[in-house]
């Protein structure tokens, strides 16, 4: 999730575990598989939040059991794995929220890394309240009348002002800016990863507190604790160019995928399959929900999806 464009679980120990939040840069500790001459691997980038983990989860599952390839993953942060990629230190990235600096010396001047195409997955980050609270206060729902309800929102961690809850500093985010550029009485106080941003949100849902979060589409939590947005200033294209003026919406960003450009030539059918890997916002949700709520492991979770849309996964082998 998170911005993971432009500038993303705790009780979830398990989930905790599965997306390494708060990573360390691995772009110094490469795969013992990556590059490696003559052999049959792929080395994957996972990023930190749950819908990433599913569609590496899937694509693994079906380069090992399908094509017949080793397969390393790598838990990097956003940025960081930009490097990684350049270097050959992973072999892709399936999930991009969109860093224009990076493509712009990574893909257009250096060109060590290839465009893969596009996910199938449209993403969005925005500001959310329950849908509990936004039937009490319908008017909460836009921004120019959220100081007014500031009171609600303040925690410990935010003293006198209102709790803007964003996960971890690592996600794209424009949201210091944003509560300073359209004078907010909030402050934004990070969870440190989706996992604990997770259980905070189900202890607020279930005692059906107030909460202001920053989160993101597409989501499995959406099935579980039901949020409705707050409308922000609408986003116009280069409204969000420099970082500390912006004062509009995060746009909708069509998920990318990224390879780096050796492998992306020389890959394969590896490289091919990546490139063709496309599916619903439906389908990442699907395996989402059974590694984050459901527990099931990665593989497990791949295994029980693959099982069952084959019609689906067989045009990416073609």
């Amino acid at each position: 999730m998170r911005v993971r464009k432009t500038a993303l679980v705790a009780a979830l120990s398990s989930l905790a575990l599965l997306t390494g939040c708060g990573a360390a840069d691995m772009t110094k500790q490469a795969s013992p598989f990556a590059n490696a001459q003559g052999a049959k691997t792929v080395t994957l980038s996972v990023q930190s939040w749950v819908g990433a983990q599913a569609n590496v989860a899937v694509a693994q599952y079906l380069l090992e059991h399908e094509l017949g390839y080793r397969v390393d993953t790598v838990q990097v942060d956003e940025v960081p794995a930009w490097d990684a990629l350049s270097q050959g230190r992973v072999d892709a990235i399936l999930e991009d929220w969109g860093h224009p600096e990076q493509e712009k010396r990574y893909v257009d001047d250096k060109k060590t890394i290839a465009r893969g195409g596009e996910l199938g997955v449209t993403g969005h980050i925005g500001w959310f309240v329950p849908t509990y609270l936004a039937k009490k206060y319908p008017d909460i729902t836009n921004w120019k009348n959220l100081n007014k309800y500031s009171h609600l929102f303040r925690t410990p961690e935010s003293g006198n002002k209102g709790q803007l809850m964003d996960g971890s500093p690592s996600y794209v985010t424009n949201d210091k800016a944003l509560v300073k550029n359209l004078k907010l009485d909030y402050q934004v106080v990070f969870a440190g990863s989706e996992a604990a941003q997770i259980t905070q949100i189900k202890q607020f849902a279930k005692e059906k507190k107030p909460f202001l979060t920053y989160w993101y589409a597409p989501q499995w939590l959406f099935e579980k604790v039901p949020m409705t947005e707050v409308k922000l200033p609408p986003y116009k294209e280069g409204c969000d160019a420099v970082p500390e003026k912006v004062a509009c919406a995060y746009p909708h960003t069509p998920l990318e995928k990224y390879l780096n450009s050796g492998f992306a030539k020389n890959g394969g059918k590896a490289a091919a399959f990546l490139k063709k890997f496309q599916w619903t916002t439906e389908d990442q949700n699907e395996v989402s929900l059974m590694i984050a709520e459901q527990k099931m492991s990665p593989e497990d979770a791949a295994k029980k999806w693959v099982d069952s849309h084959k019609s689906t996964w067989k045009k990416w082998l073609s």
